[in-house]
């Protein structure tokens, strides 16, 4: 009797199991980009730790996290239940003006979203605030490179096609999105392993609410680092007229892709502001998640290959 309720019971843990792999998305624990430190950093940041207080900003009636001093960058894996798996996959880059990283709102809710329609997501946590010296962010641009190409290298073990990576960016992580977009021929360190010998060029590109793609002194061109060529990978963009990171920055950037003869969409929309990620509101702009479904949909990002 003993021998058969242990059989049972252990049949109906591989019963969960199977059920857990097939419909339920998985996140793993954070992986080191670095596996010897990371480049540049000197450790001159306190310990990283989460700055939110009671009486910090709301959106949608909810806290946003506020994590900073980060000096160990590290990529976390949400992978969509089995059934849904399309291969694509996404790299999450959250905003926070480079001094901290809204790491649900424009994180893990967004990883969340990513993996509801079949894409494999991958939360970059990449270095803030930024460092003294570093004028161009090109520490997070270090992280987001690295994490790419690390990606790709690893691409067969996390059941996602190599050709089909894509990065997504809110405020100053869309920042990093035009950096990494425009900056992806040779790396910005030096060699670390058998990861930075492939190609950290995204495929596809999306911006939302980008932050400073043009100067603050003058909103014509783009930053002179971001030089917009015909290989940079194809962009979705999404900005409000009323935000005071200021339009501009998406306008400008798709006139600029667009005279590269890029594949551009964007959304301009009358209200919004910044910093919503993908909460709902009264404002129009709070569709920009189905729009962007609907852009990769058809650019052919979420088309069932195998990897």
């Amino acid at each position: 009797m003993n021998k058969t309720l242990a059989f049972c019971f252990v049949l109906l843990l591989l019963i969960l199991g199977a059920i857990s792999l097939t419909f339920g998305d998985t996140v793993s624990d954070p992986i080191p980009l670095w596996p010897k430190g990371a480049p540049g950093e000197k450790g001159k940041v306190g310990n990283e730790h989460d700055t939110t207080g009671a009486d910090g900003r709301m959106v949608a009636g909810q806290r946003v996290t506020r994590l900073t001093d980060v000096s160990q960058p590290t990529i976390t894996v949400y992978s969509p239940a089995k059934n849904k798996a399309n291969g694509a996959a996404v790299i999450v880059c959250p905003g926070g003006g480079y001094r901290i990283l809204a790491m649900d709102i424009e994180g893990t809710e967004i990883c969340q979203w990513l993996n509801s329609i079949g894409v494999t997501a991958f939360l970059l946590k990449y270095r803030v605030p930024t460092r003294s010296g570093d004028t161009n962010h090109m520490l997070p641009l270090q992280d987001a490179q690295r994490a790419l190409g690390l990606i790709r290298s690893r691409a067969k073990e996390w059941k996602i096609a190599p050709a089909r990576i894509g990065i997504l960016g809110f405020s100053a992580g869309g920042q990093l999105v035009g950096h990494l977009s425009n900056d992806y021929q040779s790396r910005a360190y030096d060699s670390v392993d058998e990861a930075d010998q492939v190609s950290c060029r995204p495929d596809f590109a999306m911006g939302i609410y980008p932050g400073r793609i043009v100067p603050t002194d003058d909103k014509k061109p783009l930053l002179p680092e971001l030089t917009v060529t015909s290989n940079t990978p194809p962009t979705f963009l999404v900005q409000a007229e009323d935000d005071p990171v200021h339009v501009e920055n998406s306008i400008y950037y798709y006139l600029a892709l667009k005279n590269a003869h890029v594949p551009v969409e964007l959304h301009v929309y009358p209200t919004g502001g910044h910093g919503y990620g993908l909460r709902p509101s009264k404002d129009p702009v709070s569709a920009w998640p189905k729009r962007a479904e609907e852009w990769l949909r058809q650019s052919g990002w979420l088309t069932q290959k195998q990897p």
